[in-house]
């Protein structure tokens, strides 16, 4: 059997880290000679090509043109890998992975996207692990074919599904969760994979690299004032609106906040019921908090993570789809995020 092609694309983040030995700052390392900063890689059987952004982005600057960025680069080079595993800072990372799973539809090869909490040049530093063991998933194979075909993040042992993940840890090393969908595989002394909750497709992989931004968010709380909530809403610009609600999607039933929600859908704004819980699913009209918002068009999430719901709407408000379009597809699965 040839060995598998993998190519690491480091586009800023810790993990990319190593300590200037004249002036002990940290700065970004030389990812062509990644095996001599980690020579544990040189014992996995592929074979490993790597770039790196000229400047390294911190994750908090990612947007949607670094998300084309990375597209464009993997798309250009698809037929070229087995594999890829992206290198990118924690803070945002769900954000960017759970974009480029709606990029890459019908995926046939993984992007594991991956990263670390403590720099690889330092001692304790769990970005060794991560990237090793990024690499040997996105390198395994089952019959000839790649075991994991959709875009993951590998973190602390565990493998999730990009778009049903959230970070939840700026300090432990289990940065990550999945609260709404299994683990896809574990790391110990094996991988064990979950193959039942695993993507497959039948169909060829299509690239979508178009973004709308045109989208607000807005945090619901108890004794909110409704005329701060009327201006965030009326905002002219805004394509679509997504609201963070409290438990299935509930909501409160004043007049005046019902009659601005009501005007604004009228006017052709597609609103968004997501909650604000971590664990869960929206369901609109279960209590009677949330069946007035379903009766005046507004469309719940179900249980999509807010990365998910944020950059699925990006793409498809590109699309310049109709409300009527824009419900639909919305509701539908795309890349296993509902």
């Amino acid at each position: 059997m040839s060995r598998a092609k993998i190519l690491i694309i480091y586009t800023g983040g810790t993990i990319g880290m190593i300590t200037d030995p004249s002036s002990a700052v940290l700065k970004p390392f030389d990812f062509n000679q990644i095996t001599q900063e980690i020579p544990e890689l040189k014992k996995i059987k592929c074979s490993l090509d790597a770039v790196s952004f000229k400047t390294p982005i911190d994750s908090s600057n990612m947007n949607f043109s670094s998300w084309k960025r990375i597209g464009d680069f993997i798309w250009k080079n698809y037929d070229n890998y087995d594999g890829f595993v992206v290198l990118h800072g924690s803070d945002t990372m769900a954000y960017s992975a759970s974009a480029l799973s709606f990029m890459f539809r019908n995926l046939s090869k993984p992007i594991i996207f991956t990263g670390s909490q403590l720099p690889i040049g330092t001692i304790r530093t769990d970005g060794k692990e991560n990237l090793i063991t990024a690499i040997e998933i996105a390198s395994s194979s089952k019959n000839n074919n790649p075991i994991v075909s959709e875009v993951a993040i590998y973190f602390e042992y565990q493998l999730y599904r990009a778009n049903r993940t959230t970070k939840v840890s700026s300090e432990d090393f289990e940065a990550f969760k999945s609260f709404n969908y299994p683990t896809l595989a574990e790391a110990g002394i094996n991988i064990k994979y979950n193959y039942s909750a695993l993507l497959s497709s039948e169909s060829n992989v299509q690239y979508f690299s178009n973004f709308d931004n045109s989208i607000g968010v807005i945090y619901l709380y108890p004794g909110m004032d409704f005329n701060m909530f009327e201006k965030q809403l009326n905002l002219e610009k805004q394509r679509a609106v997504v609201l963070l609600t409290f438990g299935s999607g509930n909501a409160p039933t004043d007049r005046k906040f019902l009659k601005i929600i009501e005007n604004n859908i009228s006017k052709g704004k597609f609103i968004v019921n997501i909650t604000q819980c971590n664990a869960g699913s929206v369901q609109l009209g279960k209590y009677e908090t949330s069946a007035k918002l379903k009766e005046l068009g507004v469309v719940g999430a179900k249980d999509m993570t807010i990365e998910a719901v944020l950059t699925k709407l990006m793409l498809l408000l590109a699309e310049n789809k109709t409300i009527k379009e824009l419900k639909k597809s919305f509701q539908e699965n795309i890349s296993g995020e509902i």
